[in-house]
């Protein structure tokens, strides 16, 4: 029951990666400063999702099992390795940069949460919605980047998504079954995840969030924040 419950939060999770590419791929709103802004906004509410569960979730509880030193290393890691696959996309030139990204997120993510799942219910289910609320925007780019490029249709990227969401229950019941009981393992990961998150947020999101004389994108990143905080102190 419990490993049934694990994977049920891990997919409706990763679930929201084709919801997001749906949304972008029906949204077309009339005004194309509007749609611009629109765009620019779901970019910034997925930086300030990501920003509250590495605020809420992974630093707090990374921090809980480790020396200052070994968070401080594996927080670093994380921002090396997610700069390395970035690094590596660049030199393949793909146009999945922000697919690769978004899977970088979600498998440590799902990961943590199996294994928190065991440890506090309530902070895994946080998480679950956390990671839900990141992979909606991250859908939606991704969607809009994947369609630049003419080998990518529509339906071959919303099923493509859809078969990646099932990714997530078994990353989680690898957490769940191999990590619940190396609390130091378990919060290497989150710290390691937490720097490659914040990496992401600073090299390829929050840049492309800002529009020379409109203020409204960056309150999006507000939004997404509270939402996560909104749903730390509830639960």
């Amino acid at each position: 029951m419990t490993i049934l419950l694990v994977m049920l939060l891990a997919f409706g999770a990763g679930i929201a990666m084709p919801l997001g590419a749906l949304i972008a791929r029906f949204e077309h709103l009339k005004s194309n400063w509007l749609e611009e802004e629109f765009r620019h906004g779901v970019m910034a509410f997925g930086a300030g999702t990501l920003l509250s569960a590495v605020a809420l979730v992974l630093v707090p509880q990374g921090i809980e099992n480790l020396s200052p030193m070994n968070a401080s290393l594996a927080f670093i890691a994380g921002g090396f390795g997610f700069m390395a696959l970035d690094i590596l996309l660049d030199k393949l030139n793909t146009p999945a940069s922000q697919l690769a990204a978004m899977l970088a997120d979600f498998i440590p993510e799902s990961i943590a949460l199996g294994a928190t799942f065991m440890i506090h219910q309530e902070s895994a289910l946080l998480l679950a919605i956390i990671i839900a609320l990141q992979n909606l925007p991250e859908g939606f780019n991704a969607y809009r980047e994947l369609r630049e490029n003419d080998d990518y249709s529509s339906k071959k990227i919303i099923s493509l998504f859809f078969a990646m969401a099932f990714l997530g229950p078994l990353a989680a019941v690898f957490g769940l079954i191999l990590l619940v009981d190396a609390p130091l393992s378990l919060s290497a990961l989150m710290m390691f995840a937490a720097g490659g998150i914040l990496y992401s947020i600073f090299q390829d999101i929050a840049p492309k969030v800002a529009l020379k004389k409109h203020w409204l994108p960056p309150m999006g990143a507000i939004l997404g924040f509270v939402m996560g905080m909104f749903g730390a102190m509830v639960v």
